[in-house]
């Protein structure tokens, strides 16, 4: 149980971390947040935890192709923010990555690649 606390508390620190950074400078809290922090702690807690070497490179090999399609939304972002504000940019960013991942996903299947 304790484990478990301690996962959850190095974890969200990230988070805490990140937008603290993001208040005091957009260009270091986009760094730290384009960092792949908890990425790097998911694989740390699956090491530690035991996991099969096979296991741990499946989970950094999804996390490849599950971070391609989001990267349209860091671009468009901004630009919606400016004409809808927040809550509607937010929301279209969100539709948009859905509709480009579903996409993304028909493709690298032609590959061998099967994301859903």
């Amino acid at each position: 149980m304790i484990w478990l606390i301690v996962k959850y508390a190095l974890t969200a620190g990230i988070v805490v971390l990140v937008s603290e950074v993001a208040k005091r400078s957009d260009r270091l809290g986009g760094l730290v947040a384009a960092l792949p922090m908890v990425t790097v702690l998911v694989l740390i807690w699956m090491k530690i935890e035991g996991q099969t070497q096979e296991k741990i490179a499946s989970h950094a090999w999804y996390t490849f192709w599950y971070v391609v399609p989001t990267l349209p939304m860091f671009l468009c972002f901004p630009l919606m923010f400016q004409r809808w504000g927040f809550w509607a940019a937010l929301l279209a960013s969100c539709v948009m990555t859905v509709v480009i991942f579903w996409g993304y996903a028909l493709v690298l299947r032609r590959f061998g690649i099967n994301l859903l």
